[in-house]
């Protein structure tokens, strides 16, 4: 199924397609039965994606010319303008990872990524993160991301099948998260 896929880095004119998948898995738009399989809780703006888009930190997968999955990768910088990312960037200083002295110029915020459920536990994931990671190896040593304790699917990805350290947790607006770290320079594949 995956063999037809092609990454992409996303342009403006893959903005509708984000914004349809996105919809589809915004955490506020599920039932709890659909939760289960996992979903993403930061909703993003037309011109959010138009930002992130210009800083070439949205990657995209295609099949058939229809985005299946997208994968949000930014500075630090970018996401500061939601809370829980200014939350968590004062924790980098804090956290251990092999021997990086983790900051928020020489880390970046990895997710959210989205996969439609059509084409979960098909193989796409490590490809995907590795086209991604090729891209920003080059500007980043580490990666840092958060998932929300009760998203096991997420969990199971990151840690089981990419190989993610978990280096931490937190609290924020009633929710638990875990902290995970990935080496750059380790392909995932």
């Amino acid at each position: 199924m995956i063999e037809n896929i092609q990454f992409e880095v996303a342009k403006n004119t893959d903005i509708e397609g984000v914004l349809a998948l996105q919809n589809l898995y915004l955490v506020s738009n599920m039932t709890e039965e659909e939760k289960a399989s996992g979903f993403v809780t930061t909703p993003f703006s037309v011109e959010q994606l138009q930002e992130v888009i210009r800083q070439e930190g949205l990657f995209i997968a295609k099949d058939d010319n229809k985005i299946i999955a997208y994968i949000f990768a930014a500075s630090w910088q970018y996401f500061s303008q939601w809370a829980i990312f200014n939350h968590m960037t004062p924790m980098l200083h804090g956290l251990s990872f092999k021997d990086f002295k983790m900051t928020d110029t020489n880390t970046f915020q990895y997710g959210p990524i989205c996969i439609d459920k059509k084409y979960r536990e098909k193989g796409l994931i490590n490809p995907f993160f590795d086209f991604m990671r090729t891209h920003l190896v080059k500007r980043f040593p580490v990666s840092i991301t958060f998932i929300n304790k009760t998203n096991l699917p997420s969990q199971k990805a990151h840690i089981e099948k990419l190989k993610w350290s978990l280096i931490g947790d937190f609290q924020f607006n009633n929710n638990n998260y875990f902290i995970l770290a990935y080496d750059m320079s380790q392909p995932s594949i």
